[in-house]
């Protein structure tokens, strides 16, 4: 059932974007309601408040609708006063470069890389996953060798930002990924989804209705 003093967000399980959105959401500490969406039955009123299309997108309690990812994470960690420091942690010139690289060149490899069949060209999946590399993971994994984390001895916003697309590009070929020579890299990502924070922003939730959203 849903609170009207609730922020709506309206989601999918296994977007990244709507991953982002979630987890900072929760690790704020933002109670929120969430809409499971049917990607070929997108809700009415979704579409009224974003005629984009796309999740996630939040309604505040005061009508206020945010449309990408990166202003919900914003608008949780300030809305919540920021006072562990997660969002501050991320501003670094080396973690704005990072979340620029993941959400540019990095995105545009991993869509090519995960759904070739969606794109004309002679560019190989090979092609695409070695730009992959080199745009974002060998650099993420020379940030992360000296403390794990890319808010320092702790993590950050950025760490949750960049977290669901280097999971996603995992997955697309566990074999290949394991075997790349970036141990900081696969220590972070591995440790990202044994947490309880990660586990209880994948919960499973019915779909086409409105469920108020487990705290982690």
């Amino acid at each position: 059932m849903r609170s009207e003093s609730a922020p709506l967000l309206y989601t999918y399980r296994r977007c990244p974007y709507a991953i982002r959105a979630r987890l900072a959401l929760l690790q704020a500490g933002v109670a929120f309601d969430a809409f499971e969406i049917v990607l070929r039955d997108k809700p009415a009123q979704m579409l009224a408040l974003s005629p984009k299309g796309t999740v996630p997108v939040l309604r505040l309690p005061d009508g206020q609708v945010l449309e990408q990812s990166l202003d919900i994470v914003r608008w949780a960690f300030l809305e919540t006063g920021d006072v562990d420091g997660w969002w501050a942690r991320g501003q670094s010139d080396t973690n704005l470069a990072l979340l620029s690289a993941c959400d540019g060149g990095f995105k545009h490899h991993l869509d090519q890389y995960k759904y070739p069949e969606r794109f004309d060209g002679v560019d190989s999946k090979a092609h695409h996953r070695e730009q992959a590399v080199d745009v974002l993971l060998s650099p993420l994994d020379a940030q992360l060798q000296s403390t794990g984390h890319l808010g320092g001895q702790a993590p950050c916003a950025t760490d949750i930002a960049i977290f669901p697309f280097v999971r996603q590009f995992a997955a697309v070929d566990p074999a290949w990924f394991e075997a790349l020579p970036l141990p900081a890299l696969k220590d972070w990502l591995h440790g990202w989804l044994s947490t309880t924070l990660f586990n209880t922003a994948m919960t499973k939730l019915p779909a086409n209705q409105t469920t108020a959203f487990p705290t982690a």
